[in-house]
């Protein structure tokens, strides 16, 4: 009897460095696919990144649970809504494990229900750190509720196991983006530029900011300085890719389509560019700026700096081509000229990204199929021998 292999996706992003673990499982005889998409994938103001889902796969169930809202009050709400309906959908799938990506709060939801439920909870890329976001604690949180973990480095599997899971439990894999960038045909510039309808410049940039969301209202006064610091940079080009629905997202992605409507020359605005588009991207532009994950796991792999501004990715392990800098005009503005200086320049030849060597979800698959469930629902806390 197959084992049945239930994967949870929430975001264009999260979906994209899933997709390769989905193949591998769905073209496996011994493993059965479910999928279950939930939050952003299914809100139109999102782009109902489903359908794009839906191209490669068949989902088991959609769980609609984002309310109107990115109020503090309407995610939590949206997190309870979530909580019910993932535990109707498990009654009904029955899934042999459940498998889930990251820290965020609809993934927190998926796993509590999974863990009252009695199924068994695989986690992928635990054990990271990001101190400006409340996706820290959530992320250890999901540590805690699951049985088998997969991390990216080194290093946040010694942070996993510090948080009392046993280390046979406990693999590195190194990180699900590297995989997208060895195995996907990646576009030319031409089909690039063809597929977005827009032309690339002397310099190009691709901006992706979410709130810090650890910090009150501080959404529109950091992107703004963002904003205004992107106006003093001469032949540039810039592609933004909007905000995620955490609190305050949508002041961003308001002010994305303020600033593209007046400045349609040299700027375009996408909800979701796909992880083709996406990575495509990163060929050609000269910088990820903002303060996405992707700029620390994928850009450097491209040789392009990244431009990391906040405490949003605060205690990632980070590349020798990020630079980092504060949420300010100024600060922003000293890291644009440390990316065109010539030492820089040097360094990015030499870059390699500490994230492994993309042939995560091959490893991934070995452990889901040899890994006995009868016994891995108890779990004892492993003490560190100081």
């Amino acid at each position: 009897m197959k084992r049945k292999i239930c994967i949870v996706t929430g975001t264009r992003a999260e979906y994209g460095l899933l997709y390769w673990l989905m193949k591998e499982i769905e073209a496996d005889s011994e493993l059965e696919l479910q999928i279950v998409a939930t939050g952003m994938h299914l809100s139109p103001e999102f782009g109902l990144t489903y359908k794009e889902i839906e191209k490669e796969f068949k989902i088991d169930k959609k769980i609609e649970m984002l309310l109107s809202s990115d109020t503090a009050i309407g995610i939590s709400k949206s997190m309870g809504l979530a909580q019910i309906s993932f535990a109707e959908a498990y009654n009904e799938i029955k899934p042999d494990i459940v498998v889930v990506l990251g820290d965020r709060y609809e993934i927190f939801s998926a796993v509590s229900a999974a863990m009252i439920s009695r199924i068994p909870i695989v986690h992928l890329h635990g054990g990271e750190t990001t101190e400006g976001a409340f996706d820290e604690a959530i992320r250890h949180s999901i540590t805690k509720m699951s049985h088998l973990h997969f991390t990216a480095t080194e290093e946040y599997k010694n942070r996993v196991i510090q948080l009392g899971e046993h280390p046979n439990r406990v693999f590195n894999v190194g990180g699900m983006g590297i995989e997208n960038i060895k195995r996907l045909k990646l576009l030319s510039k031409d089909e690039f530029e063809k597929s977005i309808n827009f032309k690339l410049n002397k310099k190009t940039i691709l901006v992706t900011f979410h709130p810090v969301t650890l910090e009150t209202s501080t959404a529109k006064e950091q992107f703004q300085e963002l904003l205004d610091a992107i106006d003093e940079l001469e032949d540039t080009n810039i592609i933004f890719t909007k905000a995620n629905s955490d609190t305050d997202g949508r002041i961003i992605n308001l002010m994305i389509d303020e600033y593209v409507a007046k400045n349609y020359k040299k700027s375009i605005a996408f909800t979701s560019l796909g992880q083709l588009r996406y990575l495509s991207a990163l060929q050609f532009v000269d910088a990820m700026v903002g303060n996405s994950s992707s700029g620390l796991v994928e850009a450097p792999s491209f040789k392009i700096g990244t431009i990391n501004i906040g405490d949003r990715q605060k205690g990632r392990i980070k590349a020798e081509s990020v630079i980092d800098c504060q949420p300010n005009k100024n600060s922003i503005l000293e890291a644009f000229k440390k990316l065109y200086s010539k030492d820089f320049k040097n360094i990015l030849n030499k870059t390699i990204n500490p994230y492994g060597d993309g042939c995560a979800s091959k490893r991934i698959i070995q452990e889901l199929k040899r890994t006995d469930l009868d016994n891995l629902l108890k779990k004892s806390f492993y003490d560190l021998k100081v």
